[in-house]
Parts: C-alpha cells; sequence; structure tokens
C-alpha cells in the first residue's frame, strides 16, 4: 500500500536529501501547512487521499515533530471498508494517540465489530490497538469480547495470542476486568495449548495474574502441574517448532516467564511433581554452555539460567542443587559482560539469605571483592551487598578490612550505605570488645560526614555499656584526635568518650586531664553549634571527676564557661551558665553528673535503618521467612544479660539486667508494657496450679470450634521441653519453638493452616500478667491454605509471677466464622530457673536454715502417689532446672536442689529445694522450697507439684502461702 503512494514517496526523499536540521524543519512546516490545508478544504478528501495524507503525519511524527491535528481524519479511516486504509487508521491511531484521547470514545463501538467479527485480520488490527492504547472505557466496552476469544477454542492461535497481551493491557489499567466467575479456571485450562507462541502470549498474562497483591494465589495452584510440564516439554526440546528455536534454545523466553510464575508458589504438596521440577531445573542448569561467540545466544542462555537459578533460590528445593547455583554464579562474576556480573551478584544476595549456603558463597569471596573496584558502580552496590550477606564471625576479620580500605576511594553515592553496613557488621560480628572499637573508629575517622548520627550514637552506647571497653576506648579516641585533622563527627565521639572515661587513663602518660582538655579544645573554634554542646558537656564532667586538678587548669575551664555565659546563642549560653553554677555547688554537680548509666536497648537503630534502605521482592521474601528461625535464634542470645556475653554479637546486648539505673531495664531493654512488676522481696501472692482445671489452659473458642487434643497435656509436655505443639483444632494449628537466655523467653510460634480455604483476619495478642512483660509481633491476616506463616512471642520475666501470660488467637474461616481462643504460653517460672552448684553441705543448709519461717518457707505432703522412683524423680527435677545436688543429704530417699530464678534483678533469686520421700510406703512425700522471695518459691513448688503429684492425690500445705 505505501509503494502506491507517489506523494509520500517523494516528501521522503526530499527529507532525506536535506543537508541540516534547519532545512528539514523548512521541508517539514511546509508539508503539514499543506496537509492542514487539504484537511480544512471544503472539497471532501477521498479515502486514499485521507491514507496517503495521514501516512504522511505518522512520518512526520516519528521524525520527532508534533502532530496535533488530523486526529479525526485519522480515527475515521478505522471504520473504512478497505484493508488498506483500515489498517492505516488503526496503525496511525495507535501511535499517535493515547488512552486519555477524547478521540478514542468515538471508535470504540467500530474497533469491538471489528473484534467480534468474523474476520480475523479485522481482529488482529483491533486487538493490536487495545493492547498499544487501550483504557478504562476501552476495558469497560470489549474485555469480555476479549476474553471470550481468550478461552474460545475456535480462533485462529494469531487471534488468540493479540487477545491474551489486549487482556493484558486492559488487566494493568483496570483490575476488575478480571472478576467474572469461572474465567480464572477457563484460563489456567488453556494451558494445554500446544502452540508455543499462544503459550508465551498466555504466559504474560498469567505472570501478571499472580503477580498482583490483591490476587489469591490458591485459585491458580492448578496451573502448577501443567506449567511443570510444559517446562519439561521445552527443557528436553520435545516437539518445539523450528520456528520457536532460538539459538537452539527452545524457547527461552517461555522458559523464563513459566519459571518467573513458579517462583510465587510454595513447593507442590505432591512429591512426584516435585521430583519432576527438580529433574528440569537440574537438566537446564547442568547440561547449558555458559558462554557462547553469539551475543544473542549468550543472552539467551544467561536469561534462562538466572531465572532457572531464581526457582531454585525461592523452592529451595534442593542443597546439591543450590551449591551447584553458587558455582554456576561464581562463574558469572568472571564473565566480561557487565550485565551479566551484575545478575550474578545480585543473585548471590538473594541465596546468601539461606545458611546453608554461606559456606559456599564464601568460596568465591575473592572475586566478589575485587567486583568492589568495577567501574559500573551498580555493580559496586550489588558486591558490597553480597559481602553484608555472606559476613559472619568466620570472615568478619577479613571483609571489615577490606570494606574500610574501600571505604577512602568509594563513590560519594555509595558511602553512606557503606559506612552503615559495616558498622553493623563490626558489631553484630565482632571477635572481641578492642576490634570492634578499633574498627568503628577508623569508620568515623575515614568515613567522615557520611557517618550518620545513628552509628556514632550506637559507638558511644557499645563503649558505655562495657566497663571492660571505656578505658580502651578513651585510649583509642585520645589518639585520633591526636593524628592530625579529625573529622567534626569523631570530635564528637571524643567529647562524649573523654568527657565519661578521660579519668581512668588520667595517670597514663600524655593523658592528664590538662591535656585531654586542651586537646579537644583545639576543635572548638571550627565545631558546629551541636559538636560544642558535647564539647561544654566534656569540660565540665572533666572537673567535677577529677578534683584534685591544679587551680590553673580549673581556670582555663571556668574561663570558657564565663565566656559564653553571655553567648547569642540560647542553648550555649544556658549550659555555660548552669554548668557553671554546678561547679560552685560541688555536691550537687557530683550528683548531676553523675556517670551515665548504662543504656537500654529495645532494637539496634543501625538495623532499622538498613531494613529502610532495602528493598523486599517475592524472592527475597521467600528467602526471609525459611530463615526467620534461624534469624531468632542467632538474636536471642544478644538480649541475654551483659555478664554472659562480651565477646562476639553484640547486636541488642546494651540494655541487660540490672543495667538501667532506676526503673526496670529490661523493660526498657524489650521496648514491653505491662503490669507493675510483684515486689521482689514482699508477700506476693501464691501462684496457682498451672494445670488445675480453673487455670485456663485453653479457653473454649468461639464459633463451637473447640480443640482436638488435651491443651493441658500440650502445656505440661511444653514446660519440660523447648518444642511441641501449643494448640491444634480442625482448622489451624500452632506450634512453637523457644528459647530462653536468662529472663528472657522468645517464643517462635507457627501457624499452620490445615483448611481447604484461606484463614482471613487473623490476629495475635497477648494479655500482660503482673511481673512478667510480653509482646507478639503481627501475624499476616491471611493464612493461604496449606500455608504456613510464622510469628514470635518475646517474654520477660521482671519478677516471680503467679501464672503466664495468655496468648489470645482468632480468626475467620468458612463454615465456622469467626473463631476466638487462648492459651496460657508454656513460660512458667521453671523456665528461667538456672541450677546452682552446690559443693559443701554448709553452702546449703546455712541458707536453708535461716529461711525457715512463713512466708519464706512452703512446704506441702503428698500422699496416695504411684511408688516413687528416685532416678526418674531425679530427671523431672533436670529437666525442670531445678539443680540437684548429688549426695549432699546423706539419706538416699532425700532429694535437696538448688536454682537460680533470673528476673529483671541484677543477681537471681535463690531458691532451695528438699523433697522427702516416706522410705516406707514410698507412696507420700513432703516438698519444702524455700526463698527470700516468697513469690518465687511458691512458683517453683507448685512447677514441681504440677509434674510429680498425680491428680486426685491428697495434699496438705502446713506451711503454704
Amino acid at each position: 500500500a505505501m509503494r502506491d503512494m507517489r506523494g509520500l514517496n517523494e516528501f521522503i526523499k526530499q527529507i532525506r536529501s536535506t543537508k541540516n536540521k534547519e532545512e528539514e524543519r523548512a521541508r517539514v512546516d511546509k508539508e503539514l501547512a499543506n496537509i492542514r490545508g487539504k484537511f480544512r478544504a471544503d472539497r471532501q478528501l477521498s479515502s486514499y487521499e485521507k491514507k496517503k495524507y495521514v501516512t504522511k503525519m505518522l512520518y512526520i511524527y516519528m521524525l520527532g515533530y508534533d502532530v496535533d491535528f488530523g486526529h479525526m481524519e485519522a480515527v475515521g479511516l478505522i471504520s473504512a471498508p478497505k484493508f488498506s486504509e483500515k489498517q492505516v487508521g488503526y496503525m496511525v491511531t495507535a501511535v499517535l494517540l493515547n488512552e486519555h484521547a477524547e478521540f478514542l470514545r468515538l471508535i470504540i463501538n467500530s474497533v469491538r465489530n471489528d473484534i467480534i467479527g468474523n474476520n480475523e485480520v479485522n481482529q488482529c488490527l483491533g486487538l493490536t490497538l487495545v493492547a498499544n492504547i487501550g483504557g478504562k472505557e476501552f476495558a469497560e466496552a470489549v474485555a469480555p469480547d476479549i476474553q471470550r476469544l481468550v478461552i474460545s477454542s475456535a480462533v485462529l492461535p494469531i487471534v488468540k495470542k493479540k487477545a491474551c497481551l489486549a487482556l493484558l493491557r486492559l488487566f494493568r489499567r483496570n483490575r476488575d476486568v478480571m472478576q467474572a466467575d469461572g474465567f480464572i479456571p477457563q484460563i489456567m485450562s488453556q494451558l494445554d495449548e500446544r502452540d508455543l507462541g499462544v503459550l508465551t502470549s498466555l504466559m504474560s498474562l498469567l505472570l501478571a495474574l499472580v503477580a498482583d497483591p490483591e490476587s489469591d494465589l490458591e485459585q491458580f495452584l492448578p496451573c502448577v502441574p501443567k506449567l511443570t510440564r510444559v517446562l519439561e516439554r521445552l527443557a528436553s526440546s520435545h516437539d518445539v517448532p523450528q520456528d520457536y528455536t532460538y539459538y537452539g534454545i527452545p524457547s527461552p523466553w517461555l522458559q523464563m516467564k513459566i519459571m518467573r510464575v513458579l517462583q510465587y508458589f510454595p513447593p507442590a504438596e505432591d512429591d512426584s511433581q516435585n521430583r519432576l521440577l527438580h529433574k528440569v531445573l537440574r537438566r537446564m542448569l547442568m547440561g547449558q554452555e555458559l558462554r557462547s561467540r553469539n551475543a544473542n545466544k549468550s543472552n539467551a542462555i544467561h536469561g534462562v539460567l538466572f531465572e532457572a537459578i531464581q526457582l531454585v533460590i525461592s523452592l529451595a528445593l534442593d542443597e546439591e542443587l543450590m551449591s551447584h547455583c553458587v558455582d554456576l554464579l561464581g562463574q558469572f562474576l568472571k564473565a566480561g559482560e557487565p550485565n551479566v556480573r551484575y545478575l550474578g551478584l545480585e543473585s548471590m544476595s538473594r541465596l546468601s539469605l539461606v545458611p546453608e549456603m554461606l559456606e559456599h558463597i564464601k568460596m568465591h569471596q575473592g572475586e566478589i571483592i575485587t567486583s568492589l573496584s568495577d567501574p559500573d558502580i551498580s555493580i559496586r552496590r550489588r558486591a558490597l551487598d553480597v559481602l553484608y550477606g555472606m559476613c559472619d564471625e568466620t570472615n568478619s576479620r577479613e571483609i571489615a578490612a577490606e570494606l574500610l580500605s574501600y571505604l577512602t576511594t568509594a563513590d560519594f553515592a555509595i558511602r553512606e550505605e557503606l559506612a552503615l553496613k559495616l558498622a553493623i557488621l563490626a558489631e553484630k560480628y565482632a571477635p572481641d570488645l578492642q576490634w570492634y572499637c578499633d574498627v568503628t573508629l577508623e569508620l568515623v575517622e575515614k568515613a567522615g560526614e557520611f557517618v550518620s548520627d545513628d552509628i556514632w550514637f550506637r559507638i558511644v552506647q557499645i563503649i558505655t555499656n562495657h566497663d571492660e571497653l571505656q578505658e580502651y576506648a578513651a585510649t583509642k579516641v585520645l589518639e585520633s584526635l591526636r593524628s592530625g585533622m579529625v573529622h567534626e563527627c569523631m570530635v564528637k565521639v571524643g567529647a562524649y568518650v573523654l568527657g565519661e572515661f578521660s579519668h581512668l587513663i588520667a595517670t597514663q602518660p600524655g593523658c592528664s586531664p590538662q591535656e585531654v582538655f586542651e586537646l579537644l579544645n583545639a576543635q572548638f573554634a571550627s565545631a558546629a553549634q551541636a559538636t560544642k554542646n558535647l564539647l561544654l558537656s566534656a569540660y565540665v564532667k572533666m572537673l567535677i571527676r577529677n578534683p584534685g586538678l591544679p587551680a590553673e587548669h580549673a581556670a582555663n575551664v571556668m574561663a570558657v564557661f564565663k565566656r559564653f555565659a553571655t553567648y547569642a546563642d540560647q542553648e550555649l549560653q544556658q549550659r555555660a551558665v548552669e554548668y557553671e553554677a554546678l561547679l560552685a555547688n560541688r555536691t550537687l554537680g557530683t550528683e548531676v553528673l553523675a556517670e551515665m548509666p548504662k543504656f537500654p536497648e529495645r532494637e539496634s537503630s543501625l538495623l532499622k535503618a538498613i531494613e529502610a534502605r532495602e528493598g523486599d521482592s517475592n524472592e527475597v521474601s521467600v528467602m526471609r521467612r525459611r530463615v526467620a528461625a534461624a534469624e531468632a535464634q542467632s538474636t536471642l542470645a544478644a538480649e541475654s544479660a551483659p555478664q554472659q556475653q562480651s565477646e562476639g554479637d553484640l547486636m541488642g546486648d546494651l540494655g541487660g539486667a540490672g543495667a538501667a539505673s532506676g526503673g526496670d531495664a529490661l523493660e526498657e531493654l524489650m521496648g514491653l508494657g505491662g503490669g507493675a512488676a510483684a515486689s521482689g522481696n514482699g508477700n506476693g501472692a501464691a501462684a496457682a496450679d498451672p494445670f488445675a482445671a480453673g487455670a485456663g489452659l485453653g479457653d473454649g473458642a468461639a464459633g463451637g470450634v473447640l480443640p482436638i487434643g488435651d491443651v493441658s497435656e500440650w502445656y505440661r509436655k511444653l514446660t519440660l521441653s523447648d518444642s511441641g505443639v501449643l494448640y491444634e483444632d480442625p482448622y489451624v494449628q500452632v506450634g512453637v519453638k523457644m528459647q530462653v537466655q536468662h529472663n528472657l523467653a522468645r517464643l517462635n510460634l507457627f501457624l499452620g493452616n490445615k483448611h481447604s480455604a484461606p484463614l482471613t483476619d487473623a490476629k495475635l495478642s497477648v494479655e500482660q500478667v503482673a511481673g512478667m512483660a510480653a509482646r507478639v509481633s503481627p501475624v499476616p491476616p491471611t493464612i493461604a491454605t496449606k500455608a504456613q506463616e510464622q510469628a514470635q512471642v518475646d517474654v520477660a520475666l521482671q519478677a516471680p509471677a503467679a501464672s503466664p501470660p495468655k496468648l489470645h488467637i482468632s480468626y475467620s474461616v468458612e463454615p465456622a466464622g469467626q473463631v476466638s481462643t487462648s492459651v496460657v504460653l508454656p513460660v512458667p517460672a521453671s523456665k528461667f530457673l538456672v541450677p546452682m552448684p552446690i559443693t559443701s553441705p554448709a553452702d546449703f543448709f546455712t541458707p536453708w536454715k535461716s529461711l525457715q519461717q512463713v512466708p519464706n518457707k512452703v512446704q506441702e505432703m503428698v500422699s496416695g502417689v504411684p511408688p516413687i522412683d528416685m532416678a526418674a524423680l531425679k530427671g523431672t527435677f533436670s529437666a525442670l532446672k531445678v539443680g540437684v545436688a548429688e549426695g549432699l543429704d546423706p539419706n538416699t530417699n532425700n532429694i535437696v536442689a538448688a536454682s537460680g530464678l533470673a528476673t529483671s534483678a541484677a543477681e537471681p533469686i535463690v531458691v532451695l529445694v528438699r523433697l522427702e520421700v516416706d522410705p516406707a510406703s514410698r507412696t507420700q512425700f513432703r516438698l519444702t522450697v524455700c526463698s527470700r522471695t516468697p513469690a518465687a518459691a511458691a512458683a517453683v513448688k507448685d512447677i514441681i507439684l504440677a509434674h510429680t503429684k498425680p491428680e486426685g492425690a491428697a495434699a496438705d500445705s502446713p506451711f503454704g502461702l
């Protein structure tokens, strides 16, 4: 058709013969004026003339010039009877207009008539227009017709392909187009199509559907076996037409789209399907050549391999296959093409979320470090991500040294992120405190303005909370300040550290208060206002803590305060006046300017900052869920008391038991609210029997849903072990895995949906009880069919508690409706006991004799029990963490034991236990528990009886509370 338009051909020749841009512009303007005049003329243009002029407009638009008229003529050609004119009308309309053009409303009926007509060529023209510029109005008018073409078996493959792409465009513009009942199952039935072109277009539509956050993935699960079979067909090159073989690779684009779709689903429940997918992926990963002289073939190979690796990562099918993926990615890091290296590093950073793969990734640490010097900044960023993800205790020294070396040459755009990640790694994987101090101070020195306030705040927190580090840190900071030009961030750190701890090094050569003052004061003039505030605070603390200073030195400091007592800045002036007054009253000054207390810790602000920087994706989310339990285990120890952890992971160790001065340190540490703690030495209420019928271990569920087991028995087992079933009903099972450190307990909950329908409105909450502070992390509101979600409950024992808190569980499910229930968390007093070694009888009986008065002593006699096996009884004591002192009591029918109950107090509460068995009948015993804290004695007594007194046994408590 184009060859018949001589005027168009001549115009193109003239444009090509122009010598410069101005000449081309003049010729274009002349032609546009001519076309505009023709359209305005009274004479009716023929269809041929319209076609010719509209085609010229299209050519001019493609040259980059604006065409703001003639749209009506182009739109009018769509309804022309001749194909050549209709084709030009569709083509020009699709290029010149967008979905918001008013003219499109005029052609909706014409386009719809072509789509529903019997002419396949016209159908393709209409569908192509919709796929390019279809908007909400088109979606409302033609979406049902296009859906019928997608699922029809009577249309040609070329029409079905275009229908899928048109429907994809409409879905992206209006998600409601997919609301028709039964349409999704009909789409999945099309996956049996043999035509690979139709499957490719259909896969684009399916990928958009499953990626939609509002989609219910459960309804797409039937497509997984079909997709696996199609992938197996392609991987084996079975029944693949030559037209769809690209450089010897069967339809690589279809393979990539299928694997991208499969990443949104969990591993199949059918083992045969998993085996088939595993076989296909193994064939893809181990049977492909990595390099080809042809760039197009290499791109196709790499595309398939990368998607296969991402699928292996998301499904975590096999450790051997994942290790092979790491080897492949290591080869990609050596590739000459930057895109391949980038994708290799990106995939490796995701794979580093799997703990089992870290050792394999470490084998490529050299190539990853080399990538930090790559000319492409995006590759350098990904290399930093991989190093951050693969770092642990074994390689932290090497990685930290490389990052510190790289810091001086890194781009400004990456230095802030680099400083943040290096600070986290130094804190999390510090082999010792001095190494942490060296690395972070060097970081502050080299990164300078790229060190955020969060980083240096964290540094001084750790120094403050570790007494053994303070003297060393003060010495290192002083050395840094003497090195010459220092950044203001180092001055801030120096002002705080030397103000607090310079008295610890005052006797060392060159570290006298006078020399420290002169060194800090040399930075005063050039410091910012906030830094000057810190320096003034440092000066006054140095004077208060060194009362024997020479008068000359004190006068120098006082001169600074007097100079700023009339300063224009209000903050500086106020500090100077107040500090001068405090120095005049030494008693008050010593009290007000006492050493800073230990910092309470909630959550590292550095971790929050890095989480805010990191994006999330489907692949990352899958791996995060997979390693959630491992992460919980690694961070629990970091929240324990400082005296139990002086090295290793420093994350979150700043507010251990007894750290804060005044108030409850553990409540501050965990950020927990709740009821007031029971008095540690007052008359606490008696702890109720946790297994008694009235204890309410599992309240009846609202909605008529009852547990399918014995909640009390589940609770009893969990008091002796750290994992098991907490609750189960016909719809949900809640498992628990516990970790206890000192007075902190972390319960990882696993909520599994057993039902054939999703659980909605899922919620967890935990009550607050006196003596315990508890919090629960949110759970996703929807738990898909046969899926499992995780939540975390943190409990801190602040004082002996009468009973553990309850966990409230609620969800909605068909046909039961709203279901609510409550279970007692399995964290009785025994979970927080620490066996105490008793080396001599005096160690036990001396305090025992001093605690023989009520309320420090609780006692109960139990009769009617089965014959007592002393070995089994000692095993029960051991499981309850009640430390048996073997051989201490000469009577072999008695057991004496001692444990410490860990609370938020600095020292555990000592609890002494004696159990005396009647040697004649062996069917009765007397249990006596003593402690200076009555509530602790009662709690330990009750938990021991819960496991030693059978139901129905007689009991007498002559000294009970």
